[in-house]
């Protein structure tokens, strides 16, 4: 029963969150000049996408399917923006909440293996240069643990400045940077294995219905030591945000739980994307 209660919650979330991320991306997909950029923010909406939503499910590469390396990776992402006008310097404040799931449905009783929980606050400015929009920078305050206790227990959180540029409305760069405060007794050694910074790419086809993206996580330490994040993606429908999603994860951090074990999982499902561009 309890099961059957969590696929609901999960329909009924990625339904609203597919109407909602429609609505920004007809309010975004005509033009990206300032004044067209500077509308949408005063008309909302203020309840949004925030990153990636998904459900995926996959095995590990270079081993034969079994049970216990093959499992579902889903996750939600919204944003709640706190002000209607901009604060000085033309900033605004706004909450958001992650959540990722490990789901081991292909093992006895289906278990959620791990949950990762990432609420945060946050102070962004979106950046203009000759009144067109290129992107926008960000500073948070941002939680993530796996509200366990126990020797299972793992948190910590950063103060993070993170950035998103357009080279163009087909070319994103993005980058993250974060001061750790790590607070979770099992985890001390988090940053040799889930990073001290990221960077990616993000690129999609003229016409919207094809994109990739790779995210790179650099782990602690001199050597060139990454986290990486491999993702494709089609558009299923031409005026829909739903897309047909492929992630490949190779590396450490790709949850909580088992932060030190390293992974190399590829995964297909459905994902929905925010307007102009996810955040990582």
């Amino acid at each position: 029963m309890i099961r059957k209660w969590i696929i609901l919650v999960i329909v009924a979330v990625a339904t609203s969150l597919s109407c909602w991320g429609q609505i920004a991306s007809n309010q975004w997909s005509s033009s990206f000049d300032a004044d067209s950029i500077r509308k949408a923010l005063d008309d909302g909406p203020y309840f949004t996408l925030y990153k990636d939503s998904y459900f995926t499910a996959g095995t590990s590469i270079g081993s034969k399917p079994s049970r216990t390396n093959s499992d579902v990776k889903f996750q939600i992402s919204i944003a709640q923006r706190l002000t209607k006008s901009t604060l000085p310097f033309n900033t605004f404040l706004y909450l958001f909440y992650s959540q990722k799931c490990m789901w081991n449905v292909f093992e006895e009783s289906m278990p959620m293996r791990d949950l990762n929980f990432n609420p945060g606050i946050g102070l962004a400015k979106y950046l203009f240069v000759k009144n067109r929009y290129i992107g926008k920078v960000t500073l948070m305050v941002e939680h993530e643990s796996n509200g366990r206790d126990g020797i299972e227990s793992r948190s910590w959180n950063k103060i993070s400045l993170a950035g998103n540029v357009l080279i163009d409305p087909n070319f994103m760069v993005h980058g993250k940077v974060w001061i750790p405060i790590i607070d979770g007794q099992n985890n001390k050694d988090i940053l040799d294995y889930s990073g001290i910074y990221q960077m990616g790419v993000a690129i999609t086809s003229p016409n919207k219905r094809f994109g990739f993206a790779l995210t790179l996580v650099k782990r602690r330490g001199w050597n060139l030591n990454y986290n990486s994040i491999w993702e494709v993606n089609y558009r299923l429908f031409k005026k829909d945000n739903q897309f047909l999603f492929l992630q490949y994860y190779n590396g450490y951090g790709e949850n909580l739980l088992d932060y030190n074990k390293f992974h190399s999982r590829l995964r297909l499902g459905i994902v929905i994307k925010p307007a102009i561009f996810s955040e990582y």
